[in-house]
């Protein structure tokens, strides 16, 4: 009689980091196009930087896939093709108005949200799993996506929103 394998939470941590790896990578790739369409000098240099960290993101990751013994790749991922498609809207849509600079920073704030949810919990499952080296990695992104997150909310306060709200 064969036996059949259930997938459990270890295929289901494989997975999901297949799902984040494909995001980053796909982010790298938009993060250009939204600084160029960027206005104020200071969200141009947030994307700039962001651009940097994702950078080390990817290898992060990569890192964890070398810890599983498996060869990083990615597994689409409908949910970032979704937002980076809803961003790059924002940026044909308003490209050159006021409101571009606010557009920008709630698709890079839904962007976040996706990656702080995605490492929220492939950091607890690692740590479930007994991962801890896995753990730590994922938990040094985690900390990075929530501090771009504020940073993102600071810039829209201090000047994106008003601006849009006097176009």
């Amino acid at each position: 009689m064969a036996t059949t394998r259930s997938n459990g939470l270890e295929e289901l941590f494989l997975d999901t980091l297949k799902d984040i790896y494909y995001a980053e990578r796909k982010i790298l790739k938009a993060l250009p196009k939204m600084q160029r369409a960027a206005q104020s000098p200071d969200l141009k240099a947030a994307f700039e930087k962001h651009k940097g960290e994702t950078e080390g993101h990817v290898e992060r990751l990569e890192q964890v896939f070398e810890l599983l013994g498996k060869r990083a790749q990615g597994k689409t991922c409908d949910a970032i093709e979704g937002i980076i498609a809803e961003g790059e809207e924002i940026i044909d849509e308003f490209k050159g108005s006021p409101a571009i600079d606010a557009g920008l920073i709630s698709s890079a704030q839904a962007v976040e949200h996706y990656e702080i949810t995605r490492y929220g919990t492939l950091k607890r499952w690692a740590e479930v799993l007994g991962m801890e080296d896995a753990a730590k990695l994922l938990d040094a992104t985690l900390g990075e996506e929530s501090m771009t997150d504020e940073a993102l909310t600071g810039l829209a306060d201090a000047s994106a929103n008003e601006m849009a709200k006097a176009a």
